[in-house]
């Protein structure tokens, strides 16, 4: 990671420079996104998909428009979100309920 220096008023006038990244927290942003996708719709399968189903799919989104180096963990998110929505409107319809249960 290169790290630029910056110097600040306060900063300036004792001689301190304090390091800031340099742009590339925007990739690293983005692989955390796509592997919380994964995680999140891998657990939407089990346990609150109507919640966990589309936070996964918007994840997913934003790691692969901002250029994720993980871009295969943040396809598998976008499936399992959409697989969690499918699977509560097929358990919606086998109950006829607006929610499902075991």
């Amino acid at each position: 990671m290169q790290l630029t220096a910056v110097r600040t008023k306060d900063t300036a006038a004792r001689g301190k420079a304090t390091a800031a990244p340099a742009g590339r927290t925007g990739v690293r942003d983005a692989n955390g996104m796509a592997v919380a996708s994964f995680i999140l719709g891998l657990l939407g399968l089990l346990v609150l998909n109507l919640v966990l189903g589309p936070i996964a799919i918007a994840l997913a989104a934003v790691a692969l428009w901002r250029g994720t180096a993980r871009r295969g963990r943040a396809l598998l998110g976008l499936g399992l979100g959409v697989a969690d929505l499918v699977l509560l409107v097929t358990f919606m319809q086998l109950d006829h309920t607006v929610s499902w249960s075991f």
